[in-house]
């Protein structure tokens, strides 16, 4: 079993930046892809991005491109999502997502179910 925990979520003003942090428990941190998503009020959960175990390679929704960036520590067991430039269309809760995979691999889920593990989610308030 993998715990996922969150945390950095508030508000901001739109053009600011925020960073989320996320730790995941339970299973050997390099082996677990990691991935963002976000769930705004009557909305679908959708991916921001997600970043793979090994080598940390990359992908981002087209919405945050050249504005979110994801990060990854593994001796810290920590993965972060950096998010600058905010827009009032970013609020959302955030999720952070767990996907446990070969050691070796650089899978790079980005489908809402091809996550396991998921975090209590984290409250984004972007205000005009």
């Amino acid at each position: 079993q993998v715990q996922v925990v969150e945390s950095g979520g508030g508000l901001m003003q739109a053009g600011g930046s925020l960073r989320l942090s996320c730790t995941a428990s339970g299973r050997a941190f390099s082996s677990l892809a990691m991935g963002w998503f976000r769930q705004a009020p009557g909305k679908e959960r959708d991916l921001v991005g997600s970043i793979s175990g090994r080598r940390g390679a990359t992908t981002y929704a087209d919405s945050v491109k050249g504005r979110f960036t994801i990060s990854r520590d593994n001796a810290e067991k920590m993965v972060y999502l950096q998010m600058n430039s905010l827009r009032p269309e970013d609020t959302a809760v955030y999720y952070c997502a767990a996907r446990p995979t070969n050691p070796y691999s650089d899978y790079l889920p980005t489908g809402l179910r091809e996550y396991d593990y998921w975090g209590q989610g984290t409250q984004v308030t972007v205000s005009s």
